[in-house]
Order: C-alpha cells, then structure tokens, then sequence
C-alpha cells in the first residue's frame, strides 16, 4: 500500500462525504473502511471527545509511562477523518448536523436507538432532510424485538450470546473463553461496510438511499453459524473433550520442542498422512488399523495423540516449519503478538502497511480492489481539529461560524 500519486486511478469513494456519528467500535471502523478508499469522513463528537478515544488505557496492555500517550486503537480506527466537535444535545447543534446530513451520501451510527430520536439522528428524520442519504445503523441486538434497545458490546452481544464462548471453550470442564477486545467488532465492521456499498449500489439504480443495518448479536451467529445450524437441523454436538482425547487426531493443536504450537489440519488423508507419519518418525504406523478411518482415529484418539505429541517434542518450530512444508501438509503457526511485525507473508500480502506520516505499521483493511491503491494509512485526527473548516465547506459564513464557537455549539481545537 503506498500513498496515491495523480498518476493512480481515482479511489472508488473519492467524494464521498460520509458523517460517522458512531463509538466503540464496530460502525467507527466500518468509516475507516470507506476512509481507506478515498471517502471524506467527518467525525462527529461531543464536546468531550468520543469515548472511544480513551479505550486504549482499559485494554489491559503493560503499564509503561513512555507509552502513555499511545493511542493505537484511535490510529487504526479513526485514520483519515476529520473531527467535529459538535454538541447534539443543543437544538443549534442538531442543526448543524442536519445541515451536513443534507449534503452527505452516508451516515453511520450505533448510538442507541432511544437516543437517536432525543438527538435528531432518527433515520427518518435524516432521510426526509435527503432522500439520497444512506443511513447505515450498528446495534447490539437488532432494531426489533424486546432487547433492540438494550445496550451491549462484541463480547455481550457477539461473543456470549451467540454461543462462541461456551463454543471455544478448551474442553467441557473449562470456564467460557474470554475473547480479546475488538474480535467481534471488526468482523462486524466489513458487514457494515458491506451493507453500505451495496446501498449506494441500490441508490446508483433509483435514486434513492435508505436504511441499512446489522447487529452484533447477528454477525455473531453468522460467524457461528454452522454450529448455529447444526442446532437448528437438531444435529447434537458432542461434548468438547480435552486436547489430549480431541475427536480427530490430524486435527488438533501440538506443541514442538521449543514450546510453541502449531495447528494440524489433515483432510486429505489419503495423500498426506504417509508424508505425516514420515516427517513425524511414525512410518511404522503406516499401516496400522487404529490409523485407518474416521471412526477407527476417534476410538484410538488419546493414542494416536499421544504418539503425535511424541513425535512433535523432537523438534523445533523451525525445524518443523520446513519438514511439514517439504512433506505438503496443511498446518498453521499459533502466532503470537511478538511474531506478527517479523511476518514477511503479512507485508508481502499487504496485510500490515507502513503509516503515510510517521515511522512504524499498522493493520490494512481486509479488502483489495485491484487496479485501485487505497491511500496509505495517515493520521487519526485531534479533537475538534476540523470543526470550522467542515462548517465552511457546509457553506457556513464566518459570522455564523463564530457564533457556534461563541455558544460552544462547536468547538475547534486550539492551535
């Protein structure tokens, strides 16, 4: 990812004013996404600043007085747009915003529901000011029902409710798994997106914009779903057991020599379980009957394991890198977070990019339009850091713009 030069095609959603009037951390990121590809955000916030800007300090990272000031979850998910502070809660700064909503062409939010209307962000209320207005709408549990109001986050509403807690759990005998911050969030962020984008498709055949939304109760049965359906079609998983008597042995997770793991996934059997046994000192195994089916695996599972664990306690994750490799097995590294600046696949893939503006990486979108060079990573703003000038553009005189200061309607950054 590089920075755009007037040599590159246009970006697909350059001049695209977008208002991301949203927090925490779903629908934010769903405007970096359009950010990313060329959109002008303006990011509404209240005269406090959005909370969201303060999430860096609970996320239980090292206490370290030099990075204090770090801020990397506002970098990753406010790059590229531009602050407004405005207050919604004075009828002057409703105003303000309908005016910006009757030029823009989307508005994100995930404020709750009950709040919109008390606001002036009702999706009717901004679509009768322009019916060309995609009004794109993030909540925990959905916009109907006895709980659409009721407040939650990706670990509520995603993680808990749809059953992936209880789901990832290392075995029966195990407390639900605590997700990490932001695992449902930004797999929610891209349905929203989605959700976006085919709207402005919609609106480039009639016309017209409308409503879109998603709930992170939804995207979290989504990512669940084939368990979810299992359920559904009355098919019973089995009790989760342990690693050591998991139900198919060429599945599972080892450990190497070294301590670290890996994630074995053979389905080919066929073909890639002689080379395993090979690279694993196991040919002698080759032919043996516990080995030879589905069901014969499952029934000797804690064996087999046993004998794989042996076998993988011999090397190194290096070593083990290049023989299963050599041997065509599909296996996966269990990364960690010291692992992932050192990964060459990720850059070369374009899936950690360097910042436009100042040294160091960040995590790129999870999108690629070929033939179009989204803008490299650029800085996350301060606050109120474009408040007049957005209300210039808005067509706001001078005078007018003065008194929202004066008032604290609207309140610019201090230079």
């Amino acid at each position: 990812m590089t920075a755009t030069t007037s040599a590159d095609p246009p970006l697909p959603f350059q001049g695209l004013k977008v208002i991301d009037c949203a927090s925490f951390i779903a629908a934010p990121a769903a405007a970096m996404l359009l950010a990313d590809l060329g959109a002008d955000v303006v990011k509404i916030e209240p005269p406090d600043g959005d909370p969201h800007r303060g999430l860096y300090k609970l996320l239980g990272c090292a206490p370290d007085a030099a990075q204090a000031d770090n801020n990397f979850v506002w970098d990753l998910n406010s790059r590229h747009k531009r602050s407004l502070v405005l207050d919604l809660k004075q009828p002057a700064g409703q105003a303000v915003l309908h005016r910006l909503a009757a030029q823009a062409d989307v508005f994100i939010t995930n404020l709750p529901l009950p709040a919109r209307d008390r606001l002036g962000i009702a999706a009717d209320t901004l679509m009768a000011l322009n019916p060309r207005l995609v009004v794109a709408s993030l909540t925990a549990y959905g916009e109907t029902g006895p709980e659409a109001t009721k407040s939650g986050f990706d670990v509520t509403a995603y993680w808990a409710r749809a059953g992936l807690m209880d789901m990832v759990r290392a075995d029966h005998t195990a407390p639900p798994t605590r997700p990490v911050p932001g695992m449902g969030d930004h797999p929610s962020a891209v349905t929203l997106f989605a959700a976006i984008t085919t709207a402005l498709y919609r609106r480039e055949r009639t016309g017209l914009g409308g409503l879109v939304s998603t709930s992170l109760l939804a995207n979290g049965l989504w990512s669940n779903a084939i368990q979810v359906q299992a359920q559904l079609a009355g098919v019973r998983y089995l009790t989760r057991l342990p690693r050591s008597h998991a139900p198919n042995p060429l599945s599972n997770i080892y450990q190497c020599r070294c301590g670290r793991w890996l994630s074995l996934v053979v389905l080919n059997e066929a073909r890639q379980l002689g080379p395993l046994l090979a690279a694993l000192g196991l040919a002698h195994l080759q032919g043996d009957a516990r080995l030879a089916t589905v069901d014969s695996r499952t029934t000797h599972n804690a064996a087999i394991i046993a004998a794989f664990d042996q076998g993988f306690a011999e090397h190194d994750l290096p070593t083990w890198r290049q023989k299963l490799d050599a041997a065509g097995i599909t296996f996966g590294v269990v990364g960690t977070l010291a692992d992932i600046d050192g990964d060459a696949q990720m850059r070369a893939a374009g899936a950690l990019v360097p910042y436009a503006h100042r040294e160091g990486s960040t995590v790129a979108a999870p999108i690629r339009l070929h033939g179009s060079t989204p803008r490299a990573p650029g800085p996350a703003p301060a606050l109120g850091e474009h408040s007049t000038a957005v209300l210039a553009e808005a067509g706001y005189t001078t005078e007018e713009i003065a008194h929202l200061l004066a008032s604290q309607v609207v309140q610019q950054q201090e230079t």
